[in-house]
Parts: C-alpha cells; structure tokens; sequence
C-alpha cells in the first residue's frame, strides 16, 4: 500500500511539474534602435502626421518629447492624448489620427529648457510631415 501512494505521489508531481521543465528560459529584448522611428497609434482615424525635430543649429534632437491633446468626434467629446519621443535622427510618427477635429492639432515639442510646436488642420492636411524647431523658452 504505501509503494501505491509513493508511485501516485510521483506521477501527479510529473504530471503538475513537467509543463515547468518544458518552458524554455526567458529571452532578453534587444535594446531598441536608435534609428528606427517611434510610432504612436492613436486609432482614431485615417490621418498620421510625420516629425523632425531639429534644434537652433539644424542638428536632429534625440529624445525630443511630442504631444497632443486631440478632442474629436460629435462636439469634440471624444479626447485624446499622446506623446511619442524622437529618434537619433529627430524624428517620430503619430498614426490614426482623427480626419476631422474641432480645431484642428497642436503639436508641442520639448527637450530640457527648449520648445517649439506645429499646427495641422487634418481635413487639409490628412497626412502632414512637418519640422519644429526648438527653442530654449524665456525667462
């Protein structure tokens, strides 16, 4: 009898254990690329809007912040709000834009002590690519 328990006891153990053997190690994610461009998806349409971010000597800003506060939709009561950092090369994406706004998109670029901003009316411009330049705000 007890040879019965200690053979039961071992095959439910195999049976719970074995899907733990079986899992392979977890993978390390390679670090990103720098060049590649981020891309935020706002899923709200079919517009996108294309970045460069340069500074005051024409030079691509890494790590440049860009949002937008979007309010869309019957009487603007849908909003949205998004932010994307910029490549080693300036640049950065926002898709699935809304074709219509109240307004209109204000982009607002910031890096340290600078900014700059763009301005886009979708149902003119549904697919924009435009560059801001930075600017170290005033004291």
């Amino acid at each position: 009898m007890p040879r019965t328990i200690r053979l039961l006891t071992l095959c439910v153990a195999t049976l719970v254990l074995s899907p733990l053997w079986a899992q392979s190690p977890p993978t390390q994610n390679p670090a990103p690329d720098p060049s590649s461009v981020p891309v935020i998806d706002g899923g709200a349409g079919p517009c996108s809007a294309d970045f460069t971010v340069i500074d005051s000597n024409q030079a691509a800003v890494y790590n440049a912040k860009i949002s937008v506060h979007i309010a869309y939709g019957f009487g603007g009561f849908r909003k949205l709000d998004l932010q994307v950092g910029t490549n080693s090369n300036g640049k950065a994406r926002f898709t699935g834009l809304p074709s219509r706004t109240k307004d209109g998109l204000f982009f607002q670029a910031v890096k340290g002590d600078a900014q700059g901003s763009a301005f886009v009316d979708p149902a003119k411009n549904c697919n924009a690519t435009m560059t801001i330049e930075l600017e170290k705000k005033a004291p």
